[in-house]
């Protein structure tokens, strides 16, 4: 592939599952720059992540946006940034096929719709929160993303050095659905087999206050 691609992966106490996750995408993806950016792990994750040649960020300021503000602004030579969450959840088999897609459809941003059948995958907290406020965004901003709050997503140079997030923590993903659809960006997404949490792997998601956090920036970003 001549684009030049650079993987980035938030983690926080993935220390079962960061270098499965490496050792993946290091196969499917052997010349990407994988950068994995470690948010105050007290665990063997990043140990783990850099003897799987990882090279690894330190964010020390809590919350998944305040990882992803410092994913975006660091000053990278990319052509292509790919967003993976580090438990392994995210089937990655397939990302060259994603990656062809962005290139030929010369998308700002691809989702990864995640299509499960294992029913411990999503608590059902989650699969009414995920459905409630898809719907929400869909109504008011379109609906060419459904899977408003997959961690799984491939950006274009120009998407990721013009988003002004606002996020801190774990309403980053509703932030970006709706900045892509609110400026007209092209986008897209591609299906992609969701897997249930390993043990030893624990979600950081907190159905109701994280709810209410992902509502409040709604209505903000409706209001701006």
């Amino acid at each position: 592939m001549k684009q030049k691609v650079v993987i980035q992966i938030p983690c926080l106490n993935e220390e079962s599952t960061i270098s499965k996750v490496v050792r993946k995408l290091r196969k499917s993806l052997p010349s990407a720059q994988i950068i994995v950016y470690d948010n105050g792990s007290t665990d063997k994750s990043v140990n783990n992540a850099r003897q799987c040649g990882a090279q690894v960020v330190l964010e020390p300021k809590k919350g998944k946006g305040n990882v992803v503000k410092r994913m975006f602004s660091d000053h990278l030579d990319a052509d292509i940034y790919v967003m993976i969450d580090g438990d392994d959840t995210y089937e990655t088999s397939k990302i060259n096929d994603s990656l062809n897609k962005m290139i030929k459809g010369k998308y700002d941003m691809l989702v990864a719709k995640r299509i499960h059948s294992d029913p411990a995958a999503y608590r059902r907290g989650h699969i009414f929160g995920n459905m409630f406020f898809s719907k929400l965004v869909n109504m008011i901003f379109g609906d060419d993303i459904k899977d408003i709050f997959s961690g799984y997503r491939i950006f274009s140079k120009r998407f990721v050095k013009t988003f002004p997030q606002n996020s801190n923590e774990f309403e980053i993903e509703a932030e970006l659905t709706i900045h892509a659809l609110e400026q007209g960006f092209k986008v897209n997404e591609f299906e992609c087999v969701y897997k249930a949490r390993p043990d030893g792997s624990l979600s950081k998601l907190s159905t109701f206050k994280d709810g209410i956090k992902i509502l409040r920036l709604i209505f903000t970003l409706i209001k701006d």
